[in-house]
C-alpha cells in the first residue's frame, strides 16, 4: 500500500515569501536561503564563511543552531493556522560531522507533530557531500494573534 502524504501548510507557502520574511535580520547577515517547499517538508542553505564559521576554519556549531531554528520556526508559522504563530521554546541539536569554510550546508525540516498549541520539528543539516553533520529537535509554543479592541484604546 502506498502512503500519500498531506499538505502540512496552513498559510500560502512559496519560495519568495518566505525569503522575503529573513530581510533585514540575521537570517539575512548569515544568508540564509530557502530552497525548497515540498507538502510536508521545507529545505534551506547556508553557506559555511567567516560569518558562520568558528576560528578553527569549521561551521561554528552556534550558526548550525540559528540554521536549524530559523528553517523550524519559519515551517512552522506556515504550518499554523491564518490567525496563529509559533514561538521558538526549545532546541536541541546535536553535532555529528565537521562543515569545513567554503561547503553549503543544507537543512530539512519535517514535522514530527504539528499540534493546535505545541508543534515539534525534526531539522537534519547535511554536507556538500550529502553527508549528515547535526541533526536537531524543536519545540515550538502555538499562540493565537492577539486582538487590540479599539473600544478601549
Amino acid at each position: 500500500m502506498k502512503e500519500t502524504k498531506e499538505m502540512i501548510w496552513q498559510k500560502p507557502c512559496d519560495l519568495t515569501a518566505v525569503n522575503e520574511i529573513g530581510r533585514n535580520s540575521m537570517v539575512e547577515f548569515l544568508n540564509i536561503r530557502f530552497t525548497a517547499v515540498g507538502d510536508d517538508y521545507m529545505e534551506a542553505v547556508m553557506p559555511v564563511t567567516n560569518r558562520t564559521c568558528q576560528p578553527f576554519g569549521y561551521l561554528h556549531g552556534g550558526a548550525g543552531a540559528v540554521l536549524a531554528e530559523t528553517l523550524g520556526s519559519i515551517a512552522g508559522n506556515y504550518a499554523c493556522g491564518p490567525d496563529c504563530s509559533c514561538l521558538g521554546l526549545d532546541l536541541n541539536i546535536n553535532h555529528l560531522k565537521a562543515a569545513r569554510l567554503g561547503e553549503e550546508i543544507r537543512a530539512v525540516a519535517r514535522p514530527v507533530q504539528i499540534g493546535n498549541t505545541i508543534q515539534v520539528w525534526q531539522i537534519d543539516s547535511f554536507n556538500g557531500k550529502n553527508q549528515q553533520i547535526n541533526t536537531a529537535r524543536l519545540t515550538l509554543v502555538v499562540r493565537r494573534h492577539m486582538k487590540v479592541n479599539s473600544e478601549t484604546q
